[in-house]
């Protein structure tokens, strides 16, 4: 099972991942974000825009590769993946 890991900016929006690892059953990051969604009511939503595609200030890691298809998030996980989700600092 794939490992998932958040920024602490997103416990504000979900309390229940603060300090948990989450580990999830999935072959890609979209199917990642399914099962969180179903753990997590509304987390696909604020990760992912209309289309189901990473919003821009939102970064997934898989390892400690950037996930390359931030539309349709095909990115391929090994059974022991680190999935870490996190929001993109910007401004300046």
């Amino acid at each position: 099972m794939a490992k998932v890991s958040f920024a602490r900016h997103l416990y504000r929006f979900f309390p229940g991942l603060e300090g948990r690892e989450v580990h999830v059953q999935a072959a890609n990051v979209a199917q990642v974000l399914s099962e969180l969604e179903k753990q997590y009511p509304g987390f696909a939503l604020y990760i992912t825009d209309e289309r189901g595609s990473l919003r821009q200030h939102v970064n997934i890691f898989v390892g400690e590769e950037m996930v390359v298809d931030r539309k349709a998030l095909s990115d391929r996980l090994k059974e022991d993946s680190h999935v870490y989700i996190m929001q993109a600092l910007s401004g300046g």
